[in-house]
C-alpha cells in the first residue's frame, strides 16, 4: 500500500458527518506532515470513536511510519518548512501517550479497582508498536535525505522525546494491575529500541549520558522534571503509575550521579514514605534507604535532611507490619553512621546515642512481640544491629538476653529462620561482649541445651535441624571460650543417661574441643 492510499484510509477511517462530502484521496498527501499528525489527534479524540477505530487509525499511523518517505515525515524543507517537526512529533507522542495513560484517582485512597484498567493493555499494546516504528524510523541512519535538505533525526529528537517514551515505557512494563504480557513485552522493547536508536549501550547511559561525548546526554533531568508534577503532595495519589515510575528511576541512579538530582528525589520519596497506606510506606522508605547508601553524609545532613528521615523512620518502627519493618530496619542501620560517629571510634566515656536508642525500642517490640511473621524480621537484622554497635552492645545485654533465650524457645516453621537468626545474634554477641558472658552462662547453656534437646522431637528438615545444631554447638563452644572453660566442667556432671542423642553430641563436641 503506497502513502496516498495509506492517507486515504486514514481520513476514512471515521464515517463522514452528514452534509459532508469525503475528502479527495490524495488531500493530506500535499499537507505538511504536521498536519497529518495534527488529523490523527483529532481523529483519536473524536467523540464516539470505538476501540476498534481508534485501532485502526493508530493501525495506519504506524504503517506511515514504517513505509512513507523519510523526506516528507523528518524533513524541516518543501512541505514542512517554517514547521517546527521536533515540536509537533512531542505533541503528537503525547497525544499517544494519553490515549493509553490510566485513568485518575479522586478518592484519596490513590488506588482503583481492577476493572478500571482492563482497556488499559490492549493501548498501551497498540500506541507501543506505533512508537516503536516511529524511533526505529528516526534510528535508521541508513536511508539518505537529498543534501540539501535539513532533516530532523534522532539526535535533534533526543531531547524532548526520549523522556516522554522512557515514562510511557516504565508506566507499562512493570507488572501491575494495569498491564499484561504483552503490553509489558511490548512496553520493554520500546525501552530497549529508544537506548538503541541513541546509540546508548545501556539504560544507565540513557539517563546518565555518555561520559566521552556532550551530544548524548542523559535524560534524567527531563524524566523527573515530567514527574514533578504528579509528584506533590496534593497530586501524587491521583495517577497510580507515577509513584513506580519514579520508584524504577530513583533505583537505577547510584554514585555520583543521585546527588545532582537530591532536591527532585528526597522530598517525593520522604512523601510516600509518611503515607497511610503499607505499599507506599515501604516504596517510599526503599527508596530513602536507596538515597541514604548513593548520597554522601555530608549532603545527607546538608538542610537537616539525615534528621528528618531519622524521625519519620524511627516513628516507623512502632508498626506491627512486618513488610515495612523489614524495610525501616535496614535503612536505619544504613542511616546511623551518616549522624552518630563508629561506637568504638568515640572518645570515653561512651555516651548513649540514636544507636542505643534504636536498639532499645527494638528490642522492647522484641521482647513482647507474639507475630511469627515479624519476629522473624526483628530476628533477622539483630545480628546486623550488634555489629555496628561493637562493644556499645554492652549496654543492652541484660534485654537481649532475655529476647535470645525466648526467640529460641519458639519454633516459627519448617526453615526455623528466627532461630538460626537469633543463633546468628547470639554469636555475634559472645564475639563481641565476651569478657561480660561469665554471668550469663547459666541461662545462656540451658537455654541452647533445651534448643538441642528439642532438636530430637520437632518435625524439622534434617538440613536444618543439623544448621541449628551446628549454630548452637558453635555458640557453646564460644560460651567455654568465654569462661575459661567453666562450661566443660558444667556439662561433666550431666546424666548421659536422661539425656538425648543430639545433647551427648553437643555435650561430646564441647567437652573434647581444646581451647
Amino acid at each position: 500500500m503506497d502513502l496516498s492510499h495509506m492517507l486515504q484510509d486514514l481520513q476514512q477511517c471515521k464515517a463522514p458527518e452528514e452534509g459532508h462530502s469525503p475528502a479527495e484521496p490524495d488531500t493530506l498527501l500535499s499537507r505538511p506532515v504536521a498536519e497529518v499528525l495534527l488529523h490523527v489527534q483529532e481523529k483519536l479524540k473524536a467523540p464516539g470513536l470505538t476501540t476498534d477505530q481508534s485501532g485502526e487509525i493508530l493501525h495506519i499511523v504506524e504503517q506511515l511510519f514504517r513505509l512513507g518517505d523519510r523526506h516528507w515525515l523528518f524533513s524541516e524543507c518543501c512541505s514542512n518548512q517554517s514547521t517546527d517537526l521536533t515540536r509537533e512529533y512531542v505533541d503528537f507522542v503525547s497525544s499517544l501517550t494519553l490515549y493509553a495513560a490510566l485513568p485518575l484517582c479522586d478518592n484519596d485512597s490513590g488506588t482503583l479497582p481492577e476493572s478500571s484498567f482492563e482497556a488499559i493493555p490492549a493501548r498501551a499494546c497498540v500506541v507501543s508498536s506505533v512508537v516503536l516504528a516511529l524511533v526505529q524510523r528516526l534510528g535508521n541512519g541508513g536511508e539518505v535525505v537529498s543534501s540539501h535538505c535539513q532533516a530532523t533525526s534522532w539526535v535533534f529528537l533526543t531531547g524532548p522525546l526520549a523522556p516522554l517514551l522512557c515514562v510511557f515505557a516504565l508506566t507499562h512494563m512493570q507488572e501491575q494491575a494495569w498491564t499484561s504480557e504483552a503490553s509489558r513485552t511490548a512496553a520493554s522493547n520500546l525501552l530497549d529500541s529508544v537506548v538503541q536508536a541513541g546509540d546508548w549501550e545501556t539504560t544507565s547511559q540513557l539517563l546518565f549520558g555518555k561520559n566521552n561525548t556532550e551530544r548524548q546526554p542523559g535524560i534524567l533531568g527531563s524524566i523527573l522534571e515530567i514527574l514533578q508534577s504528579d509528584l506533590k503532595r496534593d497530586s501524587w495519589k491521583r495517577n497510580q503509575a507515577t509513584k513506580h515510575v519514579f520508584a524504577w528511576i530513583v533505583m537505577q541512579v547510584g554514585r555520583p550521579w543521585l546527588t545532582d538530582y537530591l532536591e527532585k528525589v528526597f522530598p517525593p520519596s520522604l512523601l510516600m514514605s509518611d503515607d497511610y497506606c503499607t505499599d507506599n510506606q515501604v516504596l517510599g522508605v526503599r527508596c530513602l534507604n536507596h538515597i541514604v547508601l548513593n548520597v554522601p553524609a555530608a549532603d545527607l545532613c546538608q538542610y537537616n535532611r539525615a534528621q528528618v528521615l531519622y524521625h519519620a523512620l524511627f516513628n516507623h518502627l512502632y508498626t506491627s507490619e512486618p513488610q515495612l519493618i523489614e524495610v525501616v530496619l535496614p535503612c536505619l542501620i544504613d542511616l546511623l553512621p551518616v549522624l552518630e560517629k563508629d561506637p568504638a571510634c568515640t572518645g570515653l566515656p561512651r555516651k548513649p546515642n540514636r544507636y542505643d536508642e534504636v536498639l532499645r525500642l527494638t528490642l522492647t517490640h522484641m521482647e513482647t512481640e507474639h507475630k511469627l511473621a515479624l519476629r522473624s524480621v526483628y530476628a533477622k537484622f539483630l545480628e546486623h544491629f550488634i555489629e555496628k554497635m561493637g562493644i556499645v552492645i554492652v549496654r543492652h545485654l541484660k534485654r537481649l538476653e532475655r529476647v535470645i533465650i525466648g526467640y529460641l524457645e519458639i519454633s516459627d516453621g519448617p526453615e526455623e529462620q528466627t532461630r538460626l537468626a537469633i543463633l546468628d545474634a547470639l554469636e555475634k554477641t559472645l564475639l563481641i561482649a565476651w569478657p561480660r558472658m561469665e554471668c550469663r552462662l547459666s541461662a545462656l547453656v540451658q537455654s541452647l541445651l533445651r534448643l538441642v534437646c528439642d532438636l530430637s522431637t520437632e518435625s524439622i528438615p534434617p538440613a536444618v535441624r543439623e544448621e541449628l545444631f551446628t549454630k548452637a554447638t558453635h555458640c557453646l563452644l564460644l560460651l567455654d571460650n568465654c569462661t575459661q572453660g567453666k562450661l566443660k566442667m558444667l556439662l561433666k556432671d550431666v546424666d548421659s543417661s536422661c539425656t538425648s542423642t543430639y545433647v551427648l553430641r553437643c555435650i561430646e563436641t564441647v567437652t573434647m574441643a581444646r581451647r
